[in-house]
């Protein structure tokens, strides 16, 4: 998926108790949204803990996602898969514990 349309970047103003909108284009150039629930910085690395918004009644829609902030070949900004099982637990935890406190 590539970089988001809208985001914590953009540069006007937002009611604090409002979620942005996200637009991710997957690798078939669909347009997926979601809303951005929190950033979270893990070892150097910053990390976007997405919600889906589906218009389809589906299980997983209500699942959150974590995807890594990187960069592609051109040097432009990206959401990324995390592959690594290890790196994920890690940015798992720190979700759960952010949501905990």
């Amino acid at each position: 998926m590539t970089e988001h349309t809208h985001g914590p970047n953009c540069d006007h103003e937002h009611d604090v108790e409002e979620f942005d909108t996200i637009i991710l284009t997957d690798d078939e150039g669909n347009d997926h949204e979601f809303l951005h629930l929190d950033t979270l910085e893990v070892e150097g690395s910053t990390y976007f803990v997405l919600m889906p918004i589906s218009a389809e009644e589906d299980e997983e829609a209500d699942e959150a996602i974590i995807l890594k902030l990187g960069k592609d070949a051109e040097g432009n900004e990206m959401l990324l898969d995390i592959e690594d099982d290890e790196e994920w637990e890690k940015v798992a935890d720190a979700w759960e514990s952010m949501e905990e406190e």
